[in-house]
């Protein structure tokens, strides 16, 4: 697990979807919306695996 410059665990299995940054790069990664990256993250939790998953699914 790799720090933060305050060195804080950051944890690159789950996508954080209050930081904007975060769904910026899921939903460009994924080629969707914003918004459905956070519908993901609602519906099957914060793991990226899992939220992959589900918009994978939706295509």
């Amino acid at each position: 697990m790799s720090h933060t410059n305050r060195g804080r665990a950051q944890d690159r299995a789950r996508v954080a979807a209050g930081q904007d940054y975060e769904v910026r790069y899921e939903a460009d990664k994924e080629g969707v919306s914003k918004a459905e990256v956070k519908d993901a993250v609602h519906d099957v939790g914060n793991s990226r695996k899992k939220v992959e998953a589900r918009l994978e699914e939706g295509e």
